[in-house]
């Protein structure tokens, strides 16, 4: 846990399309505090030191264009920007209702490394009862069920492989969901050995039931991508206090798909990855 009173605005974040439509991106350039200067990334996007850090070293990676938060046509970029990044980051992507603030705004995250337990106990993970869902060639992709919240795990060196791969589970996770709508996703990206490893998280809901309660049943913490890496940061110091175990477990077990969904983008996601 983590007690964190900079992270109040984000989550808070009113993310619906009347309240964004009715406010200023605060990730366009025009729109930045003086304060808020970038580096420019491609020709494409602005790294960003963020305001209200997580991580020791926390960053914003925005488009340069006003282009809604979506994957399906960013993948590639999310790849690009772990691997320039290196081993010392971890590059983040939330879907706008799993935790992005600025879901009209394409941008990912980046933070230390080390900073997310997951990364340190994901080879425990794929022992303590992973699923090998494909390993063939240079992809080798797993689910894994046992740390709470559920999620496939893709790893392979080859950027084009991960794509199509991607692809399939994309096309997976979208199965049975609104038309038209991408499938609510968080993704955790990182690059060692001259590969990478990213972790995806099929969600089920934005926030838990006990961030609407009132009084003293209310707790602030609205996860995304750093609460399913491991790290859960609550704004009010009364939830920090007051935050048990049974909480964070049922959090998980709320907004992540259900065992019995999840069983069902296992096998699908099996055999779409076999025909690659």
């Amino acid at each position: 846990m983590q007690f964190n009173p900079g992270r109040l605005i984000s989550t808070v974040a009113k993310v619906d399309a009347t309240s964004i439509k009715e406010s200023k991106c605060f990730l366009c350039t025009q729109n930045l505090p003086p304060a808020q200067l970038g580096i420019p990334c491609d020709g494409e996007f602005l790294v960003l030191c963020n305001p209200f850090p997580i991580f020791p070293e926390h960053f914003t990676i925005s488009s340069l264009r006003h282009t809604p938060q979506l994957i399906r046509n960013s993948f590639a970029t999310l790849l690009h920007l772990t691997r320039e990044l290196g081993t010392r980051y971890t590059v983040l992507y939330n879907w706008p209702r799993c935790g992005a603030s600025a879901p009209d705004h394409l941008h990912f995250q980046a933070g230390n490394r080390s900073y997310l337990p997951i990364d340190a106990e994901y080879e425990a993970m794929k022992q303590n009862g992973a699923s090998q869902l494909a390993q063939s060639g240079s992809l080798r992709a797993c689910s894994i069920e046992n740390c709470l919240r559920r999620h496939i795990t893709l790893e392979s060196p080859d950027a084009e492989l991960l794509q199509r791969a991607f692809g399939a589970l994309y096309e997976v996770f979208q199965d049975g969901g609104p038309a038209g709508e991408e499938p609510m996703l968080n993704i955790l990206g990182f690059y060692t050995n001259a590969e990478w490893r990213v972790h995806f998280f099929p969600r089920a809901k934005h926030r838990p039931a006990f961030y609407f309660k009132e009084g003293d049943q209310k707790l602030l913490i609205s996860p995304a991508a750093v609460e399913l890496g491991g790290i859960c940061t609550t704004p009010r110091e009364q939830d920090f206090e007051r935050v048990t175990r049974e909480h964070i477990v049922d959090m998980y077990n709320e907004v992540c798909v259900s065992a019995e969904k999840f069983a069902g983008i296992k096998t699908r996601l099996a055999s779409s990855l076999a025909a690659l």
